[in-house]
């Protein structure tokens, strides 16, 4: 799943006599120079996994933090592994990271959620990648993504291969979607690589379950937002056919009794999104 109120952008700035020069030269591929890379993090309070997150990008060569208020040192470990960090109001996570990325200084922009990382194996792809004149061939790329969850991967239960837009040209792509929850980057052409890049939502299953309710907040919010209201018939079959789908066609099962787990919980989260849409409407009549 995608993070919480996540934010944190850092950006290993160059030098600025060469702004310019590497303004034209940010993107240019040769069989000795790469285009160059920047990585951008949203995050907020996420010092068990900052670290984990930069450390996989290597070869950035440019790190952009944009922290929403941490109290637990994250901004301190962004700076110290070279980061540039830069401490904001929280916008929503689309305005959010829009604003990372603009801080960015090079074109091809990596955006990933600070509880994610590359695996080694997307990892050496992107570099090759990034060396490839096939780069600028597209707009932007995907990776598939892998969970870790409840003490093992899950593959099922549509939680792979979860594609993700996470690597994009800047200049062409940008952040659009809602603010509260279902951001994503929009870009024409896309290709997706090979090799995941790998999330650890929950470092247990209370964080999971306070996360279903936070989000069963936001998805009550943009429902009412957008003007829909509240049904009996939705409240009663929509946590019901969530779990199905879940557990049954999206093959949960094969995840053990974590895909059950999972199952249960997102029905429960959809069935929470419509009693806060009937709660609000209710309080709101008062």
């Amino acid at each position: 799943m995608t993070g919480c109120s996540k934010a944190v952008s850092v950006c290993l700035v160059t030098d600025a006599a060469n702004d310019s020069q590497n303004a034209n030269n940010n993107h240019t591929s040769s069989p000795d120079k790469r285009a160059r890379l920047s990585l951008s993090i949203i995050s907020l309070n996420e010092a068990k996994n900052i670290e984990r997150c930069i450390r996989s990008v290597p070869f950035a060569d440019e790190i952009v933090v944009v922290d929403s208020g941490s109290t637990d040192g994250t901004a301190d470990l962004a700076r110290a592994l070279g980061a540039r960090v830069f401490i904001e109001e929280w916008r929503g996570f689309r305005a959010q990271k829009q604003r990372a990325t603009d801080l960015c200084q090079n074109r091809w922009v990596l955006s990933l959620d600070a509880d994610e990382a590359l695996s080694p194996e997307s990892a050496k792809e992107l570099e090759a990648l990034l060396a490839s004149p096939d780069l600028e061939k597209n707009e932007g790329y995907t990776f598939p993504r892998l969970s870790w969850n409840l003490g093992r991967w899950i593959r099922h239960g549509g939680w792979y291969p979860d594609l993700q837009l996470r690597l994009y040209d800047r200049e062409r792509a940008s952040w659009q979607g809602g603010d509260k929850v279902h951001e994503r980057v929009s870009a024409k052409s896309v290709k997706r690589l090979a090799n995941p890049i790998f999330h650890y939502p929950f470092p247990d299953l209370a964080e999971q379950v306070s996360t279903n309710n936070r989000y069963s907040t936001l998805g009550a919010e943009e429902l009412s937002a957008r003007g829909k209201r509240f049904s009996i018939l939705k409240l009663i079959f929509k946590p019901i056919s969530k779990f199905l789908e879940t557990y049954l066609i999206k093959r949960g099962f094969l995840d053990g009794l974590p895909g059950f787990i999972i199952a249960v919980g997102a029905a429960y989260s959809v069935f929470l999104k419509f009693a806060k849409l009937w709660e609000t409407e209710r309080l709101s009549s008062k």
